[in-house]
Order: structure tokens, then C-alpha cells, then sequence
């Protein structure tokens, strides 16, 4: 296995498939996610051969870390392992000048495709890119987290407040008034 920083195409076109592995660590402020605590290193080992079709190439690989999130419910941390496999084709960029906004239509078949303009891909990019898309859009620390109560800030799972439990949406008030005004009527 060999422990480089780049998988280079053009050494798997020459060689054949080869295997890549790395480990990582990335500073949690690096990461844009307020949820995540703390984090492990990062392990990535990876297998890319040619594809199917010209200038294509298929990554196969695990990536596997610890970290501890924050519930988004209840604000406590919660741990979160993850080892996971993931499948990749890469391909080359369309051709045909696009800038960094321009919108491009990905098929449904193309869900699992990266697009490259240079010939090497950075591991560490790789790795970072996998722990993003392993990481839960709300991490909960159970799926009947009761959150905290919107009147006096307690978590709900410790402790019982006797805070008002009916939630009015002020978005519906202006109604309120309406309502009223159509009981008076009705009873005159």
C-alpha cells in the first residue's frame, strides 16, 4: 500500500490500479460545521483503477474517524463513529469554458462522479470531502431526543419544567382577531 499524498492518473494508466492510504487530521474550525466538537484522525485507504470509459477512473475505499457532534436538539455532545465504504468514478471536467458559477445538469447516473482538470487528486482533499458527506445533516444524541424547552432553555430529558407546553405559531395571530369577530357576529 502506498502512502502517498496524490493519486495520480497518469501512474495507474502506466501501472494499473493502485492503492492509496492516508491518515489525516483536521482541525475542527477547518471543517464550517458549528456541530462538530472534536474530532479523531482521519484513516482513508482507497483502490483507483481505469474505468470503463477513456480518461474515466473508479475509486473504491473506506474512510474512518471519531468525533464527537453536538445534538441539534438538545445541544449535548454526542459520539459519532463512522466507517464507511464509498464509491467514486472519476471523470475529466466537460469541456467548454465554465466559470466556478456556472450551473451544470448532472444525471442521475452521475451522482457518484467527480470531475477532474488536473491529473492528481489530492488524498487529503479526498478524506476531507468523505468525512463531510458522512457526517449527519442533524446529529441527534436518539432519534426521541425531547430537545429543550423554548420557554426556560432545560433539557428535556433530564428534567420536567413547568413551562407552558402550547406552541402558538405568531405567524397565525393576525387571524386570531378574525375569529373573534366571527363568534360575536354569529352569537348576535
Amino acid at each position: 500500500m502506498q502512502h502517498e499524498t496524490f493519486i495520480d492518473f497518469d501512474r495507474i494508466d502506466n501501472d494499473g490500479p493502485q492503492t492509496y492510504s492516508g491518515t489525516y487530521d483536521f482541525p475542527v474550525a477547518d471543517l464550517g460545521r458549528d456541530d462538530v466538537v472534536a474530532m479523531s484522525p482521519v484513516t482513508i485507504d482507497v483502490t483507483v483503477s481505469p474505468g470503463d470509459a477513456p480518461r474515466d477512473y473508479l475509486a473504491d475505499g473506506t474512510v474512518a474517524f471519531t468525533a464527537d457532534l453536538t445534538c441539534s436538539r438538545c445541544l449535548d455532545p454526542t459520539p459519532f463513529a463512522n466507517n464507511s465504504p464509498f464509491h467514486l468514478r472519476f471523470a475529466p471536467r466537460p469541456d467548454g469554458p465554465l466559470a466556478e458559477t456556472d450551473e451544470v445538469e448532472i444525471a442521475p447516473d452521475e451522482l457518484d462522479v467527480e470531475f477532474y482538470a488536473e491529473r492528481t487528486i489530492s488524498l487529503r482533499e479526498l478524506a476531507a470531502e468523505q468525512v463531510l458527506l458522512a457526517f449527519p445533516m442533524k446529529p441527534l444524541c436518539d432519534d426521541s431526543c425531547l430537545g429543550l424547552c423554548a420557554q426556560c432553555g432545560g433539557n428535556r430529558n433530564r428534567e420536567a419544567c413547568a413551562c407552558e407546553t402550547s406552541v402558538v405559531d405568531e405567524r397565525w395571530g393576525a387571524l386570531a382577531g378574525i375569529r373573534e369577530e366571527l363568534l360575536k357576529k354569529k352569537e348576535s
